[in-house]
């Protein structure tokens, strides 16, 4: 074999990677040989609007090193990849470019615009799985899922139905994060938190009795309209003597009551706080537990309701502030207004300002199964690593609230709930905190009934036909099946009895709970195991600085442009030599330079190592005939040290410790290999009684090496080993190659 002087990555990772396709060896079904072990992960599927980005890199390259050793291992390895439907990401982003038409989904209606949603589907759904190839993931292409499909759709509505039929899920009325922007409910995770300077104004509530006033700090004081208290601590001495009385709520003249409550600070502001049930999470649990009305004065699109009153009925929020403000000024109830710096939610997709709203919605009932979450963490069916990440969940886990499972999205899946249309039926739901994990929560509400296909007649009415909920399940509903139902789950197909559980999975952090906690709950629940043995929760790469990446601000890296200037192999290698098991990436390009570097000086020792062996024939892939060679100290040391570093990266690699093992294997290569042993093989070269014995030597550390470099480095490890033709180098492809032995 003769190899250019020099490598040059884009003459080889295009060609490289349809070798690798058009061998198939990414499908476990066509892997050659004998292979009694699986190994199976699946892959985090990315959202149809997603683009790659390094954390995307990170995570798939680590993914991928697992795999192609594990192949090299003689496992039978899956690794399945998908796309994600995303919901509210999905929608908005064609909500967008409607309205650079002019145009609303409204406009269209729910039929016309779910077909543009498809239309976006196919064209932009699969690009970040192609930007996923740049960076030399090989996933089973042929087994691509997709959260729509149809048959993972089947899935997701049995699972909505099997959970019925449990009596674990119900509608209920409950304040939840709202995008008065999307019109929609949506999750923790969609949710952003930026610094604000804003006011802490110091209102004066009169006392009912006219004997005084109490006075409370708030930074939202248009929702004071719809206040049903004025709470304090318990234990602070100052308003003992107030519990129990009453003051009149300025501007709407309401008398509300002032409550004693454990959940106030007494450190924050005057140390008594307005209680808005309907528009504030832990005022709403508040109520609860002193059975306080609950108050609707802001709508689905943040305007003010006519609860509001006529000072601001029709306004925005931001509005009716300043209607609030001054009317307080006018009658001297505002004792004072301060600076106050604080975090403010907006919506991750459309940054509309969120607000808490109180809104009836579909919840599962998260007792039974956080208490199986909780046992599967704790007996190790499920690994969480690092460790210090078991103690995140298992918290979130003791202190978690019944999930609320439904959208008010038209991109989805639809509830397989139908309504009656001529039976409004009784709504009357009461959401008690002390008995919601007993399962007592009072609910009446029987003008729908569950069905994976629409009733030919209504049985509640027996005349009408039947309409289904227009709601959609949160996307983390569905993606909380990912494990079991792409492997064709509720059928039970061979590829879910031969994969699942599967071996591995990798998330960041910001999706523990929202995801990998929620599949180990759906897996044991419908299928009584598991759905993977390690959850690996991986480093976020940050700016140089510290700060989140962000494409908005210019602080985003594309690992794309990263690819076209130094290569994959040096890409994958920089983001690799970096990820050492901290929290936190600093990343730092000059390691994809070192990897760059480090491509060229195997390709310089490999073409070294070529002429050093052109002149000899030997059988290299015989070890036992490498332990009858006459050795010289040189040999001994190389072969020795040799033997260290395959043992030691094989058990970093068992820990997920890929940058440690990456940082042993280049030391290895460019120090011992090429700086020691490479120059000390010149002077025995020149001895004709060593120099067979040093060629062989030469190759067979240089061969073994390259399998051992390929998980790491593939692209210019598998050009190096399609031309090496010498005996015992039969196989076509490396991906394929047996791991040293």
């Amino acid at each position: 074999m003769k190899l250019n002087t020099a490598y040059n990555p884009k003459d080889v990772e295009e060609r490289i990677y349809k070798l690798w396709e058009k061998s198939g060896c990414f499908n476990p079904d066509k892997l050659p040989g004998k292979r009694t072990k699986k190994f199976s992960v699946m892959m985090a599927p990315p959202n149809i609007t997603g683009s790659l980005h390094l954390g995307h890199a990170l995570e798939n390259t680590m993914i991928d090193i697992l795999i192609r050793m594990k192949r090299m291992q003689g496992f039978k390895t899956l690794w399945l990849p998908g796309i994600d439907h995303a919901g509210i990401a999905a929608q908005n982003v064609v909500e967008k470019s409607l309205r650079k038409e002019g145009l609303r989904r409204q406009d269209l209606g729910r039929e016309k615009f779910t077909e543009k949603m498809w239309a976006w589907k196919e064209k932009y759904g699969h690009i970040i799985l192609g930007q996923l190839k740049k960076i030399g993931a090989l996933p089973d292409w042929s087994r691509t899922r997709f959260t729509l499909d149809h048959d993972y759709a089947k899935a997701v509505q049995e699972a909505f139905i099997h959970y019925h039929k449990k009596g674990w899920i119900y509608r209920g009325e409950r304040v939840i994060n709202w995008c008065p922007r999307c019109e929609t409910g949506i999750s923790d995770l969609e949710i952003e938190y930026r610094e604000e300077k804003g006011k802490l104004y110091h209102i004066k509530y009169p006392l009912a009795d006219k004997s005084g006033f109490i006075t409370v700090a708030t930074t939202r004081p248009e929702t004071m309209l719809g206040d049903a208290a004025v709470a304090v601590n318990p234990k602070d001495g100052r308003y003992k003597h107030l519990v129990g009385k009453f003051v009149a709520l300025p501007i709407q003249n309401r008398r509300i009551p002032v409550i004693a409550d454990r959940g106030v600070d007494m450190d924050f502001g005057t140390g008594a706080v307005k209680v808005t049930p309907a528009h504030d999470v832990a005022d709403f649990e508040m109520s609860l537990r002193h059975n306080l009305p609950k108050i609707k004065i802001i709508d689905e699109k943040g305007i003010m309701a006519n609860t509001a009153g006529p000072i601001c009925e029709g306004l925005k929020a931001i509005e009716c502030r300043e209607k609030v403000v001054a009317e307080l000024q006018k009658f001297e109830l505002l004792e004072k207004t301060e600076d106050y710096v604080h975090n403010v939610a907006f919506c991750e997709r459309c940054s509309a300002k969120i607000e808490p709203r109180l809104s009836k919605q579909w919840f599962l009932k998260m007792a039974k199964l956080s208490e199986s979450a909780i046992k599967t963490i704790k007996s190790k069916e499920t690994a969480l690593h690092p460790k210090k990440w078991e103690k995140m969940a298992l918290n979130w886990l003791k202190n978690i609230r019944d999930w609320n499972i439904s959208r008010q999205l038209w991109w989805g899946h639809q509830l397989p709930v139908w309504f009656c249309k001529n039976q409004t039926g009784v709504f009357n739901f009461q959401f008690s905190i002390s008995k919601q994990k007993k399962g007592k929560n009072k609910i009446k509400d029987d003008n729908f009934i569950v069905s994976l296909e629409k009733p030919k007649e209504c049985p509640i009415c027996k005349n009408c036909e039947m309409e289904q909920s227009v709601d959609v399940l949160d996307t983390w509903f569905s993606s909380a099946l990912w494990p079991f139902a792409t492997l064709g789950w509720p059928q039970k197909t061979a590829d879910l009895k031969t994969y699942y559980p599967t071996d591995y999975i990798a998330s960041a952090r910001e999706i523990l709970n929202l995801w990998i906690i929620r599949m180990i709950f759906s897996g044991k629940e419908f299928t009584g195991k598991s759905p993977f043995k390690t959850a690996h929760i991986h480093a976020t790469i940050l700016t140089k600085e510290g700060k989140r990446m962000s494409k908005s601000l210019g602080t985003g890296i594309d690992p794309l442009l990263l690819i076209d200037k130094y290569g994959a192999d040096a890409t994958r290698f920089g983001l690799i030599y970096q990820n050492l098991g901290n929290q936190d990436i600093r990343f730092a390009e000059d390691a994809m330079i070192t990897g760059k570097k480090f491509c060229n000086k195997i390709w310089n020792a490999t073409r070294f190592v070529l002429l050093q062996t052109e002149n000899f024939q030997f059988s290299i892939f015989n070890f036992k005939t490498i332990s009858k060679l006459k050795l010289s100290k040189y040999d001994k040391k190389i072969l020795n040290d040799f033997k260290k570093t395959k043992k030691e990266i094989e058990k970093q690699l068992e820990k997920y410790e890929f940058g440690k093992a990456l940082r042993k294997l280049y030391d290895f290569f460019w120090h011992d290999f090429c700086d020691v042993y490479i120059e000390k093989s010149k002077q025995q070269s020149a001895n004709p009684k060593l120099a067979k014995n040093t060629a062989q030597i030469l190759f067979y550390i240089l061969t073994n090496s390259i399998k051992m470099l390929h998980p790491f480095l593939p692209f210019i490890t598998e050009e190096i080993w399609g031309g090496l033709k010498s005996e015992g180098l039969q196989t076509d492809a490396l991906i394929i190659e047996s791991w040293p032995k």
